[in-house]
């Protein structure tokens, strides 16, 4: 698998530099972060203090981006205090050494650890990357609670009639959320040739979605169902049959679903493409508190006022094993990453994520600005997935006794 695999930000290289004037309307205190100007469209070669500065601030650049916002409700939810939970590691030396922005851990409920670093606070929203796939996994959940999608076997063409006569023509929802397509598609951001490269450029057909201009011009490489691959591509294709489907921005959708109802505290942002629409694959902007707050809805069941946000059974299924991804223990279910053992993650590059585990009420955010994108051969990756382990581990010895 390709170190870009993992990317999950999609479409975000056609936003990054529409004029550097842009970086200059941040207010004084982001302005003083930027250490020079970005000089390309693509953040992967931006230095590692350009990053600091906009994964901070990405819905502040209007000249760079733009975006739609998710409004709190009146009343957020509390995140109480508990003990401070006890872990066989130096937390101050882990996160300078994930060059970390934000670690949290929510465990029964309560907010037993609260980090930060690079100078950034919990009143500052960070930038999720493909953290934002498992919200639009849910929104799709929402919409099949609402009987907008009418089922994960409808095929993708249902909703999207100009995906007729395209190598998607017989993937289903279901197969569209897996990643399981079978359709051609090349996620590596070294390679001037593949998809995410080739898309940037394409000129889509007047009156056609940019994306599905460019989708549903990919082959096939495999029949429906039979083999997993990472595709970004295909998460955005998500949001678009989405929108198709809800007759809203995904934005406005969050907020009546998740964003108000669950009860987070400041707004979220979600950034747009090119053809104005949200990138569902990517570029969700939140506190690291709100995060929390979704993995604990997430934990809960999805429920809304003791009611399922989700059809019965479907919360289930989206965070268990649905495809195999050829790594021992761990899967892919509907948008989100799978363990074994029952737990679950949300992962974005550079280090961003949502840990959830049931089995011990457990969840942890972590922002980060990793040195490198990916997790393949990445030991930051390796050190984070051991933090997990050994946060798991001090709650099971606080259960015993120990």
């Amino acid at each position: 698998m390709s170190t870009w695999k993992k990317a999950g930000w999609g479409a975000l290289v056609v936003l990054v530099l529409a004029g550097t004037a842009g970086w200059f309307s941040l207010d004084k205190e982001t302005r003083g972060l930027l250490a020079t100007v970005p000089t390309n469209r693509n953040l992967l070669f931006w230095s590692q203090s350009q990053r600091d500065a906009a994964f901070r601030a990405m819905d502040r650049i209007p000249l760079l981006a733009k975006w739609h916002t998710a409004l709190p409700g009146p009343v957020p939810r509390p995140l109480p205090p508990g003990e401070a939970i006890q872990l066989p590691l130096d937390v101050d030396a882990y996160l300078a050494s994930q060059h970390g922005a934000a670690l949290l851990i929510v465990q029964g409920g309560k907010l037993r650890l609260e980090r930060y670093g690079l100078g950034f606070d919990g009143s500052g929203r960070w930038t999720s990357f493909s953290v934002a796939k498992s919200f639009t996994s849910t929104l799709v959940g929402a919409a099949l609670k609402d009987g907008l999608i009418k089922s994960m076997d409808d095929k993708v063409s249902d909703y999207l009639p100009d995906m007729k006569g395209s190598a998607y023509d017989e993937v289903s929802v279901r197969q569209l959320l897996t990643m399981t397509s079978g359709v051609a598609w090349n996620e590596d951001y070294g390679n001037p040739n593949s998809d995410v490269a080739r898309f940037n450029n394409h000129v889509p057909e007047p009156g056609v979605d940019a994306l599905v201009s460019y989708m549903r011009k990919l082959p096939r490489a495999a029949p429906p169902g039979e083999r997993w691959n990472y595709s970004t591509g295909e998460t955005n294709l998500v949001g678009v049959m989405l929108m198709a489907a809800i007759q809203k921005p995904l934005a406005q959708y969050l907020q009546e679903k998740i964003w108000q109802p669950v009860g987070m505290e400041q707004e979220a942002t979600w950034l747009l493409s090119k053809t104005g629409k949200e990138i569902s694959g990517c570029c969700l902007q939140a506190t690291p508190r709100d995060f929390a707050r979704f993995g604990q809805f997430v934990l809960e069941g999805a429920k809304v006022g003791g009611e399922p946000l989700v059809p019965e059974g479907w919360l289930h299924e989206a965070t268990h094993k649905q495809a195999d991804i050829g790594q021992p223990g761990r899967g892919y279910g509907y948008q989100w990453w799978t363990y074994d053992d029952g737990s679950v993650a949300a992962r974005g590059i550079f280090g961003q994520g949502i840990f959830i585990d049931p089995k011990r009420q457990l969840v942890i955010v972590t922002n980060s600005d990793w040195s490198k994108a990916g997790s393949a051969g990445n030991p930051q990756y390796a050190e984070r997935e051991a933090m997990y382990q050994a946060v798991q581990k001090a709650v099971d010895d606080e259960a015993a006794g120990r």
